[in-house]
């Protein structure tokens, strides 16, 4: 019978032995490196909180595009309105951080938690904050009908009348009733709110005299104004837009410090890796500097807000501390 010869194997020194296992050991560690740096690897999903037609589904459909051509990957928008913002955040921060399930949201983030108990989630330590990608100021504007031409005239009436002036709002715990309850409690003006299901039909109720009072994103305002249909008081914003540098800032028309600007955001799950994070503000900010994307934003309303990862992550923390000590000392609820 004859026997196969066995096959020895070559003798390996400790040392080599130690080096192969290194080399081993350091091509692990640098894995999920090598997955980063190729993201996206398959079509990024981007939840906007809010229904079609919306400033954030305006802005998530033309970050979306722009996204997918430098990526060459495609970028899905999601429509996920509801809870004023808490159905999409919740998916979110539930979503495997990985990149490629990112939520496009406005201002509204940073109070959903504060003003939903229910939330199962906690936006400082559930979400990364992404990218700033656009501003939207909001007026602050009369049914002419209201005998005030400036703030300082509308606070006066609003004192002497104590809950006999009506505000409207898009909806409770949105942004324009979020914005005057703001300015309400920084001026101890007591108005009564009326909420609506949308701008469209806040914008409408002022129009009519439905409302005395709206704080109503710059660009469906504007239009309404400049035709005189709506008086104009001030604009929310830290500075005067550009869109109408004539009117003052509500900080500049008498409350001091007063600052609300309808911010919008990209934010990933929580854990997500930061190499990741970095390269999606990157090109946040590589688009916003597109000459085309600025006339899109011109044309919408919205003011380009580039910057650092860093910057979003401590703006958003005061954001978050701002709201939940202004919706406390209010006693805002959602309803």
């Amino acid at each position: 019978m004859q026997h196969r010869a066995r096959r020895r194997l070559p003798q390996v020194s400790a040392g080599a032995l130690a080096a192969i296992c290194l080399g081993i050991a350091t091509a692990l560690v640098h894995a999920p490196a090598g997955a980063q740096d190729s993201y996206p690897s398959r079509p990024v999903r981007l939840i906007a909180a809010a229904a079609p037609g919306g400033g954030i589904d305006i802005l998530a459909r033309l970050v979306a595009q722009r996204l997918a051509e430098s990526w060459k990957q495609q970028v899905l928008v999601d429509n996920r309105a509801g809870s004023g913002g808490l159905i999409a955040t919740d998916l979110v921060v539930r979503a495997v951080p990985d990149g490629h399930t990112l939520l496009m949201q406005s201002v509204g983030v940073s109070y959903v938690g504060t003003l939903n108990r229910s939330a199962s989630f906690d936006v400082l330590s559930d979400l990364a904050p992404v990218a700033t990608v656009a501003s939207q100021p909001s007026l602050l504007a009369v049914h002419p009908s209201v005998p005030a031409s400036t703030l300082a005239e509308l606070i006066s009436l609003a004192r002497s009348r104590p809950n006999q002036l009506t505000f409207g709002s898009g909806g409770a715990g949105g942004a324009s009733h979020m914005g005057t309850e703001l300015l309400a409690h920084s001026t101890g003006m007591r108005m009564v709110h009326v909420p609506y299901k949308g701008t469209g039909p806040s914008m409408a109720a002022l129009l009519s005299g439905e409302v005395n009072v709206a704080l109503v994103g710059i660009s469906t305002a504007l239009p309404q104004v400049r035709s005189g249909k709506v008086r104009a008081l001030a604009v929310s914003s830290a500075s005067r837009s550009n869109l109408a540098p004539e009117i003052p800032t509500i900080a500049e028309a008498g409350v001091p410090g007063y600052e609300f600007s309808g911010w919008y955001g990209i934010f990933a799950p929580a854990k997500t890796p930061q190499t990741v994070v970095e390269r999606i503000n990157v090109s946040v900010n590589a688009m916003l500097k597109h000459p085309e994307t600025a006339q899109q934003f011109a044309g919408n309303g919205f003011e380009p807000m580039p910057g650092s990862v860093d910057a979003f992550r401590k703006y958003f923390a005061s954001e978050v501390r701002k709201w939940k000590k202004v919706i406390g000392e209010a006693g805002i609820v959602a309803n």
